[in-house]
């Protein structure tokens, strides 16, 4: 596998901050997503209505975990050309129920052909050469030939393919950014040059990708499903689908918490929060709750976002309300809007210089990332300077370093929904650390810990890296559930 972290040389905020289907980002999104572009290829060179049938492979990781992570049915959906976006969630069980006994399937949802799913999706435990995360896709043509493509999934929702034709055009474009930026030394540059903040400086950014209007518009639908998945996750109770047999918690924590305050919708229940008590107990409990929402309704193939994976869906998320329920009763969007412009930077710094795919380097690659995205955004609202948005970053990911990635069963549910809670509250925590400090002191660079992270996730042993061959996933069986 490649020793060198895959970079993506321009990335915007809305390519860390996206909105889809869980469980997860790099085992669902990128998949769903190499699907459609399959398509595409297809249907650019007027194949598709010659396929006979279509055979998936999947490699590594995606087939040691891919069950557990609904990699097969991300395939099929991706395949019937479902946008994650914007399809039904309360009709996908119906759809991948019919196409399972119907053994057919509605080829970019016009081309009907035979397909079962259980000898036609394969998963193959080699790793593919480059990435851990690979699949292949295969049409075979009325003519008997044959047409595949490879794909790796990198975390975050991104695939790619090892032959980036387009990556002198990226590359092109993130030099004619108003303010390129690689690193955090050089995000800092600018802030103090230009005596900006960082959420400032990216905005100028996005503002080369996209008008104003367009950016709002986006960031409004970004903090949309956000709240829609606390609020989802808060109201709904049960047990989580997979076998694990695992209770949802949010709902009964939120009952406790809330204490019959009247609401009918999500903007009138943050009223009813705010006016909730709010001693240090309860404040780690709505921390906690507003992160275990998230992610339950994640683990329960609800839509979400990725921030800046859908395993850690719920951190940046539970901040957010933390700001708005707990620290500033005022807050509006305009903070919402600031708080993931700075994420989805921090967000960027990581994937340019380490990963964000738990398969490439383990959980710190997303609730450890997911935690300095909020930390340092979380800081700019409360007041701090550039620098210390940096040094609460670097705070959050240096106490996540070497966290494995061993999902019980392959679920993203043991452990994963409760690290979100850790990383929120070591979010919050970073930020007051970094508020009641002078950043010249910091010991530590947000650079060096980004390095750092690549370097841990280099060195360590692939059985934590997203595969349930150790740690938790081999310790903890099925059965003890």
């Amino acid at each position: 596998m490649s020793q060198n972290p895959p970079k993506i040389e321009a990335i915007s905020v809305f390519d860390m901050l996206k909105i889809g289907v869980g469980p997860s980002s790099s085992h669902t999104l990128g998949p769903w997503q190499a699907a459609r572009d399959f398509l595409n290829k297809l249907r650019s060179k007027n194949r598709l209505p010659l396929v006979q049938s279509i055979e998936v492979d999947l490699y590594g990781s995606l087939s040691l975990t891919g069950k557990g992570h609904a990699t097969d049915l991300a395939c099929i959906l991706g395949l019937t050309n479902a946008d994650p976006v914007t399809c039904s969630i309360e009709e996908i069980p119906e759809i991948i129920d019919y196409i399972n006994f119907q053994k057919v399937l509605q080829l970019d949802g016009v081309h009907l052909i035979p397909f079962d799913p259980k000898t036609q999706i394969h998963f193959n435990r080699n790793f593919l050469p480059y990435h851990p995360n690979g699949m292949r896709f295969k049409a075979i043509l009325a003519d008997g030939k044959s047409v595949f493509e490879t794909y790796f999934s990198i975390g975050g929702g991104f695939f790619i393919q090892k032959e980036r034709k387009r990556s002198a055009k990226k590359v092109a474009l993130f030099e004619c950014f108003p303010r390129p930026i690689s690193k955090a030394t050089e995000l800092l540059a600018y802030c103090d040059r230009e005596n900006k903040s960082v959420s400032q400086i990216v905005l100028e950014n996005e503002e080369y990708l996209n008008t104003p209007e367009v950016i709002d518009q986006k960031l409004k639908a970004i903090w949309d499903v956000m709240l829609d998945s606390v609020y989802t996750g808060c109201h709904t109770e049960g047990i989580l689908p997979g076998g694990l047999k695992v209770r949802r918690r949010a709902f009964d924590t939120h009952e406790r918490l809330q204490k019959g305050k009247p609401y009918s919708n999500k903007e009138e229940w943050i009223e009813a929060i705010r006016n909730t008590e709010v001693k240090f107990r309860e404040i780690l409990k709505w921390v906690s709750c507003y992160a275990l929402a998230v992610n339950e309704v994640n683990a329960s193939l609800g839509r979400v976002v990725t921030a800046p994976t859908n395993g850690s869906a719920g951190v940046i998320p539970a901040v957010i309300l933390y700001y708005m329920t707990i620290e500033n009763h005022d807050a509006n969007f305009d903070d919402v809007k600031k708080f993931l412009l700075v994420a989805g930077e921090i967000g960027a710094l990581f994937k340019k210089g380490a990963t964000i795919s738990a398969a490439m380097g383990g959980c710190q690659a997303e609730i450890g990332v997911s935690s300095a995205m909020a930390a340092g955004a979380l800081t700019e609202l409360m007041g701090g300077t550039p620098a210390q948005v940096l040094m609460a970053s670097e705070i959050a990911m240096e106490h996540h370093l070497g966290l494995t990635c061993d999902p019980i069963g392959g679920l993203v549910q043991i452990p994963c929904i409760e690290r979100n809670a850790m990383g929120a509250i070591k979010a919050i925590n970073a930020c007051e650390m970094a508020l009641d400090n002078d950043a010249k002191n910091a010991k530590v660079p947000l650079d060096k810990v980004i390095e750092t992270m690549w370097q841990t996730a280099q060195d360590m042993n692939t059985k934590y890296k997203e595969t349930s061959e150790g740690g938790l996933a081999v310790n903890v069986a099925l059965s003890d559930c």
